[in-house]
């Protein structure tokens, strides 16, 4: 797959990372305006930029120019989110957003391996599925946590981009009441951190006739595996891979919020069923 748009987000993170002076944990850009470099057209920058104008986890803002593109900084805080995500048990992963531009690039390229329909488990405040709708994809976001779930539907209201923000526990809930026919499910975990919620999930979509050839899933990878992981091949999710029959479709790697300070950023992994 073409992994042109992420390999620049990453580079421009990198520079991003190098110049930036401020102390907030929370810290993101947006380019301001389509380029060469990034060729992300307006209107879905524009998009975008409604997204974090609207969510409250964004608390300050400024220009910037980053290797010659103006950009936006966006800085907040996420801790009342965090904290409040953790409280369930089947919460794999408390809320750590990915990047807005990685979450756009994570459903591009969803859109280009064929999928039409986009699932985020554990979707936090909803990026994910809102870049699917800007793309024309039917989206869905499950998460457990009713602040979120609030939150996406707040961020819908005023952007006008309307997706379903369903809260449920994703382990349990019942996915073929979306009537889907060719989705990519992204799975909000890190290896064996989510590996049970990962597995809940494909083992619930694969009951469903319908999808168990048109059905992928996207997996949050490392490419640092630590010496005590159980799993250190397909970017620690080889054995889930192997033991539900999905092959590998693409991999890409995008800036998260939790290596924002590290040199290698986070490896997303896409699969489907054989």
């Amino acid at each position: 797959m073409d992994d042109s748009i992420p390999r620049a987000i990453t580079k421009l993170k990198n520079e991003f990372v190098r110049v930036y002076n401020g102390h907030s944990l929370l810290r993101e850009i947006l380019p301001l305006s389509h380029s060469k470099y990034l060729p992300i057209d307006d209107d879905m920058l524009q998009a975008l930029h409604r997204f974090a104008a609207a969510n409250s986890i964004y608390v300050r803002s400024y220009d910037l120019e980053i290797s010659g593109i103006a950009c936006k900084v966006y800085e907040g805080d996420i801790n009342s989110y965090w904290l409040s995500s953790k409280k369930y048990d089947t919460s794999y992963q408390p809320f750590y957003p990915t990047w807005m531009l990685s979450a756009f690039a994570l459903a591009h390229g969803a859109k280009s391996l064929g999928f039409d329909q986009l699932v985020d488990v554990g979707s936090g405040d909803g990026r994910i599925a809102y870049c699917g709708k800007l793309l024309g994809m039917e989206s869905h976001g499950v998460e457990i946590d009713h602040q979120l779930v609030q939150l996406q539907n707040s961020i819908s209201s005023v952007t006008g981009v309307s997706y379903s923000a369903i809260r449920a526990d994703a382990t349990r809930f019942d996915y073929g009441t979306l009537k889907l026919s060719r989705p990519m499910f992204f799975i909000s975990g890190l290896p064996e951190m989510g590996e049970m919620l990962a597995d809940s999930v494909i083992k619930q979509v694969s009951l469903i006739k319908s999808l168990r050839h048109s059905a992928g899933f996207n997996f949050m990878g490392s490419h640092i595996m630590k010496s005590f992981s159980r799993d250190k091949t397909g970017w620690g999710w080889g054995n889930v891979i192997v033991s539900h029959d999905l092959e590998h479709a693409g991999t890409i790697t995008l800036p998260t919020l939790w290596t924002i300070d590290q040199v290698v950023d986070t490896a997303y992994v896409y699969t489907r069923f054989k």
